[in-house]
């Protein structure tokens, strides 16, 4: 049984990676409905929570249904990491993560993110402080190094676990590597052999198919799997990989029927959200991954990112329906 702190989270459980204008509570509400075991809000800028802006306290949203569920922060200050963490505890999650994997430039290039990994003495320390704020269990998601050859994840493991934090998700890349080339998984298994090392460690990086999901588990001795741009149009992902786990074979994909079904769930949750408005403005980036690979949708696609209610997104997905009827994925 995997466990952070006193959550039980199975023998091999699957997170959805905390992914920026991807997941939000809408979103994380198919995964979790199809199988994803702990999921993370996206990355909140600590700056932002501590000024109050708006877009940064929204991102603290979490509902019931999701538990257990983890806020993420970023910053580059350990002061104001300090402060977005007791904020962002108050919001009652079930996990506190911090984010030192994030390889964008406007993130990294200030320290903050993936940045920190160019000064490993202060990401320790400003773990330190923030796992002495907050009274929830603290976790980690990070890369391998900033560059190939300042690649010291076996250590920053440790330390990171010697200051208190409960789990840690590593993104098999460098910074350098942004998301580019294969994810490099040799790592952890270096840091899941170090004798002293005994918290979760959970492998993020090229997991796309239940297949995969297998040879890497059974390779590389990690205690479960974060999983993110494989479930963007297809939170299907994660009960595939678990019946994958269990029978050896392949669940057959969803159909068109349900690909409607989901996407019609996950608008509604967004206008639940955000309201009508914002929340059909904000599935427009989602649409075309539901329906990826159908041949002549282009039409059907431009209708929808452009319908400005939710009864003109509907009966667009009606008409999908009736068109494509006979379409097999």
């Amino acid at each position: 049984m995997v466990k952070i702190g006193n959550l039980e989270l199975g023998e091999f459980p699957l997170l959805l990676a905390p992914m920026e204008d991807v997941s939000d509570p809408p979103f994380r509400a198919v995964c979790k409905e199809n199988g994803a075991d702990l999921m993370y809000t996206e990355f909140i800028s600590s700056e932002g929570l501590i000024r109050d802006a708006a877009k940064s306290v929204q991102k603290l949203d979490i509902f019931e249904y999701e538990r257990p569920i983890g806020i993420q922060i970023f910053g580059n200050e350990i002061e104001s990491m300090r402060e977005a963490a007791a904020i962002a505890e108050a919001a009652g999650p079930d996990i506190l993560d911090i984010n030192y994997g994030c390889p964008v430039h406007k993130v990294a290039c200030k320290g903050a993110g993936a940045g920190i990994l160019l000064d490993i003495d202060k990401m320790v320390a400003m773990t330190a402080e923030i796992v002495k704020r907050v009274n929830i269990p603290v976790t980690v998601k990070t890369r391998l190094g900033w560059s190939q050859d300042t690649i010291r994840i076996v250590e920053v493991a440790e330390r990171l676990q010697d200051v208190g934090i409960q789990a840690i998700s590593i993104h098999a890349r460098t910074r350098q590597q942004m998301y580019k080339g294969e994810a490099d998984w040799s790592y952890l298994n270096q840091v899941k052999d170090n004798p002293r090392l005994k918290i979760p460690v959970f492998g993020n990086g090229d997991i796309d198919s239940p297949e995969k999901a297998k040879a890497y588990r059974e390779k590389y001795n990690v205690d479960g799997m974060m999983i993110g741009r494989a479930s963007i149009g297809y939170p299907w992902v994660f009960n595939e990989i678990k019946h994958y786990f269990e029978t050896g074979n392949k669940l057959p994909g969803p159909d068109l029927e349900e690909r409607i079904k989901v996407t019609k769930k996950h608008l509604d949750f967004s206008v639940q959200w955000k309201g009508e408005k914002q929340g059909i403005l904000e599935m427009r980036r989602h649409y075309t991954n539901y329906f990826r690979g159908m041949p002549n949708f282009k039409p059907f696609r431009t209708r929808m990112v452009t319908a400005e209610s939710y009864d003109e997104v509907a009966g667009i997905l009606e008409e999908i329906h009736e068109v494509f009827a006979d379409y097999q994925f």
